[in-house]
């Protein structure tokens, strides 16, 4: 017990002659080279904040306007107008270090020069500013942007869905919010953006994710999928070693903010606030809100294995451990036979049951003693770990396989995932990989860039060995992992059951249906002169209406992070427009040009929204704060409590992809993740979200509830790719084989 011994600094004996000291040499060298790991870190942070401080300039631009000052007083030149005798003339006389005239000049050109490089650095600041406020070029060529008010643009975007009783209704009570309610509550509102960062996000966290008391699992919780293509290893504890490796390598890199801003088509950079809480973060239960817990760092990360909870060390003193070393941390878990403790096995499903139900049992049966420690070693990782016992993978020769892989990534058996955490990674027996990711502290393409770098760094920069084990070789004095002690009484092992029985019928309901589009992609979408997410989102118009024999509320996710902490907006899919062609699609008796026609209406009317969304003019984020505003005040708005509770009967998210340009996509054409999904947003709805992976395929993600009678996520499906290849006829797009 070795490693049991070095786990303290020191330990201490009552003995009749006093206490006596015993001291761990190795244990106090790993606190010292941990706090040396710490400082170095803490001055890193220090020289980026003075960097940032003065940026654009830089240290080097300051001794450049120093020795242009000074250079052009040895030349008789004067460039300050005085202003350096000025300065000079301040600088108190006598003794210390202004005794000499030419120490005295040298510091009063000093000081000039600093000034004009601060004025400098704020004028740059300024420009830049006004250069990143500028959204006009998203418009260019596009036409003009609409002048409606967003309480207009709403009931714009609800005239295909209403009959004119019902449309004038909405109308009258719009226009009494318009005159009556929404003059004072914007007023509160335009005092919030003077004095918030953001006038959306911090309410938008709260009151959407933290406060609600819903569980986790399917109505919150999304997951992303690994290559589906190629295979690195099939040797499950390696491919972890390498994975688990590159993702501590990005979290230094973000540590140091090296990683460089996602650019919004490839001209303005997008904030990366959202980033910072990827790591070291926890959501803990609360009985009317949660809370993110974010630390600012974190050593080890926690492991579900059988039943049975580890905690792993990351960290030899101030050293990552190598691939290797992480691969024979992760076996040694895997080979270890103890059974799980009473209690333990299910104990995660207190994550995926009821928010308040968990918040009680957290409080009541965790706050004290080892369940305590055992829980805080969990809450204080830098992730979560899942080793699953299932070998889930895509077959493209199997239609079901890669949905199956879906409903393993979504909810597990409903105790193997931590869904509290920032994210869950998974590892399949067969080295497949995948997240299970908690949505309230960011959205979807922040993971999406951690995994890029983590999938390109373990395909294309870590490697293996001919027989599928990371590079290098191992330390086997390293301590083995430590296993998570508990105890559970009976009363909380009753809570976990009913929190497990909530979750397995929650993920029992629903029906996902995953499949890869390979008729085209991209590429031949560009061919019909329109962008690749109209395109698709015009499609599901087209299948909804096949599907159901109406038009319902759509939502697609727009980024704002051109923003300052900006998060999402919606896109209200469902225009008049795309309503008039699919109508025309389905009476089969226009013309091909003027269906043609009436497709390129709604693709213009679908990209401008989108444009309107990312650049703030969205409508439904705006009318989200004012309901907060009037829910503070404590006035009644009837026209805001309507458009609230909208449910959106079809959910969609395009994945993004290609953040960093980790490889060349033209090169490895199969290295391809096939994205992700998500859970039903309504009962009676799907839920979809695709990825244009590259120029040939599409991948989609469509989910729904069983309990629905008029939902059917695989029948969803095959109307998706009759409408996609029925549109792309249209143009007289060739085809591959499907």
């Amino acid at each position: 017990m070795a490693e049991a011994h070095q786990a303290v600094a020191f330990q201490f004996t009552v003995t009749p002659d006093g206490v006596d000291f015993r001291l761990s040499r190795e244990a106090l060298k790993h606190v010292y080279l941990s706090g040396i790991n710490s400082w170095k870190k803490r001055l890193i942070r220090i020289k980026n904040g003075i960097l940032r401080g003065v940026y654009p300039g830089s240290p080097t631009s300051w001794l450049v306007v120093v020795m242009a000052t000074v250079g052009s007083s040895y030349c008789k030149v004067d460039i300050s107008m005085g202003l350096i005798c000025c300065i000079q003339r301040c600088l108190p006389e006598g003794c210390g270090p202004y005794r000499t005239p030419q120490t005295r000049a040298l510091l009063s050109m000093a000081i000039f020069s600093t000034g004009v490089w601060m004025m400098g650095i704020f004028f740059f600041r300024q420009t830049l500013k006004m250069l990143l406020s500028y959204h006009g070029w998203m418009f260019e060529m596009h036409g003009q942007t609409s002048h409606f008010t967003k309480v207009w643009a709403y009931l714009e975007s609800v005239r295909p869905l209403l009959d004119d009783e019902e449309y004038y209704r909405m109308e009258t009570l719009a226009k009494e919010f318009q005159d009556k309610t929404a003059p004072r509550l914007q007023k509160y509102l335009v005092l919030k953006s003077w004095w918030a960062t953001n006038y959306v996000s911090d309410w938008w966290e709260e009151y959407v994710y933290l406060r609600s008391r819903a569980p986790l699992v399917v109505n919150s919780n999304y997951y992303v999928m690994d290559f589906v293509l190629i295979k690195n290893t099939d040797i499950q504890a390696a491919r972890l070693g390498n994975i688990v490796h590159a993702m501590i390598m990005y979290r230094r890199k973000l540590d140091r903010e090296e990683i460089k801003p996602v650019m919004a088509l490839g001209i303005v950079p997008m904030c990366s606030y959202q980033m910072e809480r990827m790591f070291n973060t926890t959501r803990i239960p609360g009985k009317e809100t949660d809370l993110l817990q974010h630390l600012s760092d974190s050593r080890h990360v926690a492991v579900y294995h059988k039943g049975r909870f580890f905690k792993v060390w990351l960290y030899e003193g101030s050293h990552l451990l190598k691939p290797r070393d992480l691969e024979m941390q992760f076996q040694r878990i895997l080979d270890d036979p103890s059974p799980p403790q009473p209690g333990e096995e299910k104990l995660a499903a207190l994550t995926a049951g009821g928010r308040v139900e968990w918040a009680q049992a957290r409080q009541a049966f965790f706050s004290s003693g080892k369940n305590k420690t055992a829980l805080d070693a969990i809450e204080r990782a830098a992730f979560f770990v899942a080793l699953d016992e299932e070998s889930p993978h895509y077959d493209p020769e199997d239609e079901a396989s890669l949905s199956l892989y879906g409903k393993a990534l979504l909810h597990g058996n409903c105790y193997n995932r931590w869904f509290d955490k920032s994210f869950t990674l998974i590892a399949f027996k067969n080295g497949q990989l995948g997240l299970n990711t908690e949505h309230a502290w960011a959205d979807a393409p922040i993971i999406g860039h951690l995994w890029e770098f983590v999938l390109g760094t373990d395909t294309f920069h870590l490697g293996y060995t001919e027989t599928g084990h990371c590079l290098g070789k191992p330390n086997p004095m390293l301590a083995a992992p430590q296993r998570l002690q508990w105890d559970i009484p009976e009363q909380c092992q009753a809570v976990i059951e009913s929190s497990y029985q909530v979750a397995t019928a929650l993920a029992d309901d629903v029906e996902l249906y995953c499949f890869q589009f390979l008729p085209f992609g991209k590429g031949l979408i560009k061919k019909c002169r329109t962008s690749p997410d109209a395109f698709v989102q015009i499609a599901l118009q087209l299948a909804h209406f096949r599907d159901r024999g109406k038009f319902c509320l759509t939502y697609e996710a727009s980024m704002t992070r051109m923003f300052r902490e900006g998060r999402t907006e919606t896109v209200r899919s469902c225009t008049s427009e795309s309503t008039a062609f699919v109508q025309a699609m389905v009476k089969g008796s226009h013309m091909k040009a003027d269906l043609q026609d009436l497709f390129r209406k709604a693709s213009k009317k679908h990209q401008n929204m989108y444009r309107l969304a990312m650049t703030g003019a969205g409508i439904d984020r705006h009318l989200f704060c004012l309901y907060v505003v009037s829910k503070y005040l404590g006035v009644s708005s009837p026209f805001l409590a309507e458009v609230l509770s909208e449910p959106w009967r079809l959910s969609t998210s395009q994945i993004a992809q290609f953040q960093i340009r980790m490889f060349d996509p033209e090169q490895y054409p199969n290295h391809l993740g096939a994205g992700g999904g998500f859970g039903p947003v309504a009962d009676d709805g799907y839920g979809v979200s695709y990825m244009i992976a590259g120029e040939n395929t599409i991948f989609f993600h469509i989910s729904s509830k069983f309990s629905s009678s008029e939902t059917n996520a695989q029948r969803f499906g095959n109307h998706i790719r009759q409408a996609l290849l029925d549109i792309a006829d249209l143009f007289q797009v060739p085809k591959a084989d499907s």
